[in-house]
């Protein structure tokens, strides 16, 4: 039997509690677990939350090669022990050479160039959010908070899930490239549980970010090799593309439901919108009274999704490119009359759901962990390089793996991405401009003091996957664990189908059938990373559909 049906036959196997972690002072939770061991040394030490972040986030590039990185790029929130809440925006920019059409073909169709090789891929800004983030609120020293990665990148023992991950892309993508396959796949030797996995090329790009900072990264010896091969290979980013960029310091999004004050994501990011109208949606409607699970609570949740989708379709795109109507799509006249366009007892057709039209204002693959430290310092950071290992490509010499973020763009307005989701124009291509994103990295707090730190990868399933476990916390009284654990579903308005893990009750899912929704299955909705705060303790939850780990002091 091979691989992947064990791993398909396990998550049809009945689930059973799980308990979260508990821990007094301090606690991270990432997707991988050498990663979550490295942030909590680092607080252990003496550091703090950020600096865990970038410990942490170095060393998924290396043991996580899937959506851990250099090539990419993410957003990081932060509140801090005093109250201040920062949001660092170090997305994927166009390069300057990127044109409207970049990607329609002769034949008028969308080419899969967005998705796979040297064009695809975004200018990367990990590094230098880091940095930024680092220089701003950081305490350790930067080299040190790098070299656990260049300690891991030298040589680790090989996972079985990181194995199984590798073999599996191997032919859709990986074997493609000949220095991916060379490093990833030993051309065609495939690594096995145990193996020791060497990144030398890695190994020594880190090394030099460690002792240059992002200097090296975008003017020094990486970016003139980086480079020099895109021109080589037709790729389009350029030496001026790589100076040029700077993360944007943002301010988060705030909000309130039932008491909790909400700090999420701002454009580029849609993912905060999306939670603060689904949730906006939902308030004073009583939907949980008929309990977690209900097909009547489903039903509204994913009508709720619904409309925030369409919305999302026309309305939310780089605010530095695009006034987005954030307070419109927010005020509370306009949420009402979502909310008031939900039918309790029938699923909508999305062709009769329709954008909004909001007041104007004045203005899949990903990863995320959350971070707690002894302080109260929170972070909450969600990085990518978009499709699962990004556009494929290696850069030769450097190590690192290349986005495939401009498929994020909006190609063709009306034409859906790599997730299904369809975009307009707001989203079009334009040089240096970011494109649009779900990750929806999130911080709770009750009564001005910290409840919940959470976020997840998963695509445009992100900010549904992340909207669920939330209410699963605050409306359904779940523990983060269980929160986490329970069946999931998503709705993104196009196409018009309520889409549920296999998990979910077959009784259930007949009665959302009579109400008029086209039931699919997917193998999962997010993957979510989340931290509650509890009775002085501090509880972590990691996702049962993946590989990860919580853990703290």
């Amino acid at each position: 039997m091979s691989r992947r049906w064990v791993v398909s036959l396990l998550l049809c196997v009945p689930l059973f509690a799980r308990h979260p972690v508990r821990e007094r002072k301090a606690m991270v939770v990432a997707q991988e677990q050498q990663a979550t061991d490295i942030g909590v040394a680092v607080m252990k030490a003496g550091g703090n939350a950020v600096d865990a972040a970038v410990a942490v986030a170095f060393a998924l590039a290396v043991t996580h090669p899937t959506a851990g990185n250099l090539g990419g790029g993410g957003f990081l929130l932060l509140r801090t022990d005093r109250g201040e809440s920062t949001f660092f925006d170090f997305r994927e920019r166009a390069p300057g050479k990127a044109t409207r059409d970049m990607y329609i073909g002769p034949d008028g169709k969308v080419t899969r160039d967005s998705l796979v090789g040297w064009r695809a891929s975004g200018v990367p800004g990990t590094v230098h959010g880091l940095w930024t983030a680092h220089q701003k609120h950081g305490s350790k020293p930067w080299a040190s908070l790098v070299a656990p990665s260049i300690k891991l990148a030298k040589g680790f023992p090989m996972s079985y899930s990181l194995s199984e991950s590798l073999e599996s892309a191997a032919p859709r993508l990986l074997s493609k490239f000949p220095e991916t396959n060379r490093i990833y796949l030993r051309d065609g030797k495939f690594y096995e549980k145990d193996d020791v996995f060497v990144q030398a090329d890695l190994a020594r790009t880190l090394t030099r970010i460690a002792k240059h900072g992002p200097k090296d990264f975008y003017e020094g010896e990486t970016a003139r090799l980086f480079a020099a091969e895109m021109e080589k290979n037709g790729g389009l980013i350029t030496l001026e593309d790589l100076k040029n960029y700077q993360t944007a310091v943002r301010k988060p999004l705030t909000g309130s439901y039932k008491g909790h004050e909400i700090i999420t994501a701002p454009p580029p990011s849609s993912g905060g919108i999306g939670i603060l109208q689904i949730m906006g949606m939902l308030e004073g409607t009583g939907y949980h009274n008929t309990g977690a699970g209900s097909a009547a609570a489903i039903h509204v949740v994913a009508e709720a999704m619904r409309r925030f989708n369409a919305d999302r379709s026309e309305h939310m795109a780089d605010p530095d490119f695009f006034k987005v109507p954030v307070s419109g799509l927010l005020s509370k006249a306009y949420i009402e009359q979502l909310r008031n366009s939900i039918d309790r007892e029938k699923a909508s057709k999305s062709d009769a759901v329709r954008p909004g039209k909001p007041a104007l204002a004045e203005s899949a693959e990903t990863t995320h962990f959350s971070i707690i430290d002894p302080k109260g310092n929170a972070v909450a950071l969600t990085y990518t390089l978009n499709g699962s290992y990004g556009s494929g490509v290696t850069v030769p010499g450097l190590g690192f793996l290349l986005n495939n973020e401009m498929d994020d763009f909006s190609a063709k307005p009306g034409e859906a991405n790599m997730f299904g989701v369809v975009q307009g124009e707001a989203n079009i291509i334009q040089p240096r401009k970011r494109p649009l994103s779900s990750m929806t990295p999130t911080i709770i707090l009750k009564d001005g003091k910290l409840k919940m730190v959470v976020g997840a990868p998963g695509g445009s399933r992100i900010i549904t996957g992340v909207a669920q476990v939330i209410l699963n916390v605050l409306d359904f009284g779940m523990g983060v664990q269980s929160a986490i654990d329970a069946p999931r579903f998503h709705h993104q308005w196009q196409p018009d189908k309520l889409m549920v893990e296999r998990e979910m009750s077959p009784d259930t899912i007949a009665a959302l059938r009579a109400k008029g929704h086209e039931v699919d299955f997917i193998s999962n909705v997010a993957l979510v990373e989340a931290i509650v705060v509890e009775d002085g303790w501090l509880a972590g939850g990691t996702d049962r559909r993946a590989h990860g780990k919580a853990a703290g002091f």
